[in-house]
C-alpha cells in the first residue's frame, strides 16, 4: 500500500555515500580514502547515480571535476541526513562518551597532540579518537567536529569556536639566519603543498617583495617546519605550531610574527551535542588562552 509514496526506487545508498563524499571532499581520492574502498569504486558509483537520477553532478575536465547546478543542490541534503544518521548512532552507541574529531595534519601534530595528555588527564572518561581532515575540508564523515584554520569570515558562524587568532611569520634556524645575514627572504625558501600561498601572504603582511627564489615544496607545513628545524630554510609557519621551538631558541623569526585573517577553531557538525564535545570545545578555549603573543619586529630597512 506503499509503494506509490515515491515517485520511484531510491538509488544505491552507497552510491549515495561516494557522491556526497566525492562533493565534500572535493577529490576522488580523498573520498575512497574516507569510505575505504578504491577510488574507481567511487567513480563507479558516482556514474551509477548519475544514471539513476538522470542528471550530471559533476562536470569540467576529470582532473578538476566541479559540481553542476543539480550536484549543488543535492549535496546539502544528503551532507545533512548523513550527518543525522551518525549522530543518531553516536548517542545510541553505550558510554556516550567517545569523541571523534578531524584534524588538520599539522595542527595535530604540532599543537593538539603535545598537550593531549592535559584533557586526558583532566576529562579521562572521554574517549578521544582523531582523524586527519583534508587540507581544504570543513567537516568528515563521522567527526563531531574538525579543528582547522578558519577564516575570520567564518568565526560568527553558531558552530564555530576560535580558540587562537593566528599569526604567521618566517622561521629558521639561529645558524642559518647568521648566514643570511637575519633575512629568512635570503635563505632557501620551504613551502607546502597544502598551504602553497604561505610565503605571497606573509609577504604582503609583512610589507616585504619576495624575491625570485626556488621554492622547496614539501606535502604539509609540520613537514616544512621539520624541514626548518634542520636548517633547509626558512619557512612559513603559523605561531602557535612553533611557538615552542622559538621559546626554546631552536627557531627565529627576524621579521618577527603578523597577524592574518584567520583563528585556531573549532567547528562543530550541525546539530552536534554531547557532553564530551562541550569538555573538549571548553579545554581548548582554554588552552589558547595560555598560548603567550608571538613577536612583532618590524621588517628591517632594505638597500
Amino acid at each position: 500500500m506503499f509503494q506509490n509514496l515515491t515517485s520511484g526506487p531510491l538509488p544505491s545508498l552507497n552510491a549515495l555515500r561516494a557522491f556526497e563524499a566525492m562533493a565534500r571532499t572535493g577529490r576522488v581520492t580523498l573520498a575512497a580514502e574516507e569510505l575505504h574502498v578504491t577510488h574507481s569504486a567511487v567513480s563507479r558509483q558516482v556514474k551509477a547515480l548519475e544514471r539513476a537520477l538522470g542528471v550530471r553532478l559533476f562536470g569540467g575536465p576529470k582532473h578538476r571535476l566541479e559540481l553542476t547546478a543539480a550536484g549543488r543542490d543535492l549535496l546539502p541534503a544528503l551532507t545533512g541526513a548523513f550527518d543525522q544518521i551518525a549522530a543518531a548512532v553516536r548517542r545510541t552507541r553505550v558510554g556516550g562518551e567517545d569523541l571523534h574529531v578531524a584534524v588538520n595534519a599539522s595542527i595535530s601534530v604540532k599543537w593538539l597532540i603535545p598537550r593531549l595528555a592535559g584533557f586526558q588527564a583532566a576529562h579521562p572518561d572521554v574517549r578521544l579518537h582523531l582523524s586527519e581532515l583534508a587540507a581544504h575540508a570543513t567537516a568528515h564523515r563521522g567527526a563531531l567536529a574538525v579543528v582547522r584554520l578558519a577564516p575570520t569570515s567564518r568565526l560568527a558562524d553558531p558552530n564555530c569556536t576560535p580558540f587562537i587568532r593566528n599569526a604567521v611569520g618566517a622561521v629558521m634556524t639561529p645558524a642559518l639566519a647568521e648566514r643570511c645575514g637575519g633575512d629568512p627572504l635570503r635563505a632557501p625558501r620551504l613551502s607546502a603543498a597544502t598551504h602553497p600561498e604561505g610565503w605571497p601572504i606573509f609577504a604582503e603582511l609583512a610589507g616585504v617583495e619576495l624575491p625570485p627564489a626556488q621554492e622547496r615544496a614539501f606535502a604539509h607545513v609540520h613537514f616544512a617546519l621539520d624541514a626548518a628545524l634542520a636548517g633547509l630554510g626558512a619557512a612559513v609557519v603559523s605561531w602557535p605550531l612553533c611557538e615552542a621551538d622559538i621559546a626554546a631558541g631552536r627557531l627565529v623569526a627576524p621579521l618577527g610574527f603578523r597577524s592574518s585573517e584567520s583563528a585556531f577553531a573549532l567547528l562543530a557538525a550541525p546539530g552536534a551535542e554531547s557532553r564530551a564535545l562541550d569538555r573538549f570545545r571548553e579545554w581548548l578555549v582554554a588552552e589558547g588562552a595560555k598560548a603567550p603573543a608571538p613577536p612583532a619586529r618590524a621588517a628591517p630597512a632594505r638597500d
